[in-house]
């Protein structure tokens, strides 16, 4: 009687096998993670080296004293006007780079420079990134054009910058860290910081064009944007 028992549980058993193995071998393969297109804009690693222009002795114009309270006429036939002294320095942040690599710190930004506070999301953002990448060709060597990604999605940032063709350097600020830093709530927003790493000017005005932009770098950070 016991064989008869062995003989009828056996079958079960290679039964219970069977499908315990059947459904292992039926779970799909996990699949590959996909591979994050190219970042569009540059690399941060040159955001702490100043402009070879705007070096000592470049011919860029000079500030005015501290106690002027006005801009002071650069050497004639230079077409720019020296801005007055004084302002703000950077916040004392660090952020994290688009393209991944060390954390930049935005003390450490070598001016003169503009930076333009952003999103994805943000209509009047879109529509001024264009001037700001031609203001960053027309002005290389001179000036840093630099963009703050706030409150975005990696992807929406990513693609911006593939559709309007933004290469400048791009850090990244999830949590508005700046902006709260500024008291400020609005985007867009751009800084104009002069060689010394102090803020000159907030524009919070809305979408910027080039003709806007030249202006607001030449009054002030005192520098001539090449048409």
């Amino acid at each position: 009687m016991n064989r008869r028992l062995a003989l009828a549980v056996l079958p079960l058993l290679l039964a219970v096998t069977a499908c315990t193995s059947g459904t292992a071998d039926d779970e799909p393969a996990p699949r590959p993670a996909a591979a994050e297109r190219p970042s569009p804009f540059r690399d941060c690693a040159t955001l702490s080296t100043a402009p070879t222009a705007a070096t000592p002795g470049s011919g860029a114009s000079t500030p005015a004293s501290p106690s002027s309270g006005a801009s002071t006429p650069a050497a004639p036939g230079s077409g720019t006007t020296a801005p007055a002294a004084g302002g703000p320095a950077l916040p004392a942040l660090t952020l994290s780079c688009f393209t991944g690599g060390a954390p930049v710190a935005l003390g450490a930004v070598a001016g003169p420079a503009v930076i333009n506070v952003w999103a994805s999301w943000c209509p009047p953002c879109r529509k001024e990134l264009p001037a700001f990448q031609r203001l960053s060709e027309r002005t290389a060597g001179q000036l840093q054009v630099i963009g703050v990604n706030s409150r975005d999605s990696r992807s929406g940032a990513r693609s911006i910058g593939e559709d309007f063709g933004v290469r400048f350097p791009m850090l990244v600020d999830q949590g508005e860290a700046l902006q709260r830093e500024l008291r400020r709530n609005a985007i867009p927003l751009t800084l104009f910081v002069a060689a010394d790493g102090q803020i000159r000017h907030i524009d919070a005005t809305g979408a910027l064009d080039d003709a806007t932009l030249a202006t607001l770098v030449r009054q002030h950070l005192g520098l001539a944007v090449p048409a």
